[in-house]
C-alpha cells in the first residue's frame, strides 16, 4: 500500500504540534499526538512517534514529559521565554512609532513563538492608554529603504513633510511637504530612537553640516548611484553619546554645559545622561555634572522641569538664552 505524500512531513508536523499545543503545563499523550497528526492526513503508529521524538531529541528540540496515569510530553525551553516575549510585546503595543495595524500584526507574530496558552496571555499582557500610534504604514518600507542606503555607503534622496493647521478644512491639522516639495538629498549615517521617535542622523550635502529628520516624516525615499559624503563630520562620533546629547534631535554644535543639582536628582541625571557622566561633589546636598549637550528649546524645557532642584552654571552664553527663554514664555503667558 502506497504512502500518503503528507508522511513525509510528519516529522516537521510533530515538532510544530508540539511547539504550538505543548509546555510544561499543558503535554500531550502519545494517543493526543496521533489525532492531531491525523488532522494534517498523516498517521503514525505509537512506536514511531517514540522514535521521533528521540529523533526531534538528538536534533537538539528540548522534549520533556511527565508521568501520572498517563505519559505527556511536550517542549521545555524556547528561543524565548514568556517574559522575553512579553517585554517584546510591550515595546511593540507602547511604541508610538509603530502603527496600530502593524502592532497586531507584530505582536500576532511575537505569539506564535510561544504556545497557544502562553499566545493568549501575550494578547493581553498590555495595553497602553490613549497611546497614539503614527498612521503612516510607509515606514517600514522608508526604514528598509534607509539602511539599505547605509549599508552600501549611498546617498538618498526624499520629501520631507510637517504637521500645519489648514483653515481648508475647517481648521484641522494636516500634513504638508516643506519648501514647496522640494527634494533632500543627504548622506545617511544612522538611525536613532528619541522621545518615542525615529530619526535619520545624516549629513547633509547642501549645508555640509548633520543634520536629523524624523523617518514617518520622510516620503518617496530613493537611494542614489552617489557615494556618501561627511565621513570627516561623524570620525570618532559616539551615537550611544550623541544620542543622549541631543535632546529633541534638534540640531546644532555640541557643547560642554555644567549644572548644580539637588542630590534627590541623582536619578533623573543618570537615566538622561548614563551613570558615568562626570560629577562632582558641591557641599553635602548638591553635585555638579558635566556633559556636552545642544542647547535647544527642548534641553531647556527638560532642565526647567527640574525646578528648584537644578541650576545652569556654564557656559553664560547658554546661561543667558536660558534666562531668555523663560523670561519669554512668562512674557506670552501672562497676555
Amino acid at each position: 500500500m502506497a504512502k500518503k505524500p503528507n508522511q513525509k512531513l510528519k516529522l516537521l508536523v510533530l515538532k510544530d504540534i508540539l511547539m504550538k499545543h505543548s509546555d510544561e503545563s499543558h503535554g500531550l499523550t502519545i494517543n493526543e499526538i496521533i489525532e492531531r497528526l491525523s488532522a494534517y492526513d498523516i498517521s503514525a503508529e505509537r512506536k514511531s512517534i517514540y522514535d521521533d521524538l528521540h529523533l526531534l531529541e538528538s536534533y537538539g528540540v528540548d522534549i520533556n514529559s511527565t508521568k501520572d496515569k498517563t505519559t505527556r510530553y511536550y517542549i521545555g525551553s524556547r528561543d524565548f521565554e514568556l517574559p522575553e516575549l512579553k517585554l517584546l510585546v510591550d515595546a511593540v503595543q507602547s511604541s508610538k512609532f509603530i502603527t496600530e495595524k502593524k502592532s497586531r500584526e507584530l505582536i500576532k507574530k511575537v505569539g506564535s513563538l510561544a504556545s497557544d496558552y502562553d499566545s493568549g496571555k501575550l494578547q493581553r499582557q498590555v495595553f497602553v492608554s490613549n497611546r497614539v500610534k503614527n498612521p503612516n504604514e510607509k515606514i517600514y518600507y522608508t526604514v528598509d529603504a534607509i539602511h539599505e542606503a547605509i549599508s552600501l555607503h549611498r546617498q538618498i534622496t526624499f520629501c520631507y513633510y510637517e504637521w500645519v493647521l489648514s483653515s481648508d478644512r475647517g481648521e484641522k491639522i494636516v500634513k504638508r511637504a516643506r519648501h514647496g516639495g522640494k527634494v533632500y538629498k543627504v548622506s545617511p549615517f544612522s538611525l536613532a530612537w528619541d522621545d518615542e521617535n525615529y530619526y535619520l542622523i545624516a549629513f547633509e550635502n547642501e549645508s555640509q553640516s548633520i543634520r536629523h529628520y524624523r523617518v514617518d516624516k520622510m516620503d518617496k525615499v530613493k537611494i542614489t548611484e552617489d557615494k556618501v559624503e561627511g565621513k570627516k563630520a561623524f570620525k570618532g562620533l559616539d551615537m550611544a553619546t550623541y544620542s543622549k546629547s541631543v535632546f529633541g534631535m534638534f540640531g546644532g554644535e555640541l557643547t560642554d554645559i555644567k549644572v548644580r543639582v539637588d542630590n534627590s536628582l541623582v536619578g533623573v541625571v543618570a537615566d538622561r545622561f548614563g551613570k558615568d557622566v562626570f560629577v562632582t561633589k558641591d557641599g553635602e546636598e548638591h553635585f555638579i555634572f558635566t556633559a556636552k549637550v545642544v542647547p535647544s528649546p527642548q534641553f531647556y524645557g527638560w532642565l526647567f522641569a527640574l525646578g528648584k532642584g537644578a541650576k545652569l552654571v556654564s557656559p553664560q552664553s547658554a546661561v543667558e538664552e536660558f534666562k531668555s527663554y523663560l523670561d519669554e514664555v512668562c512674557r506670552m503667558n501672562e497676555e
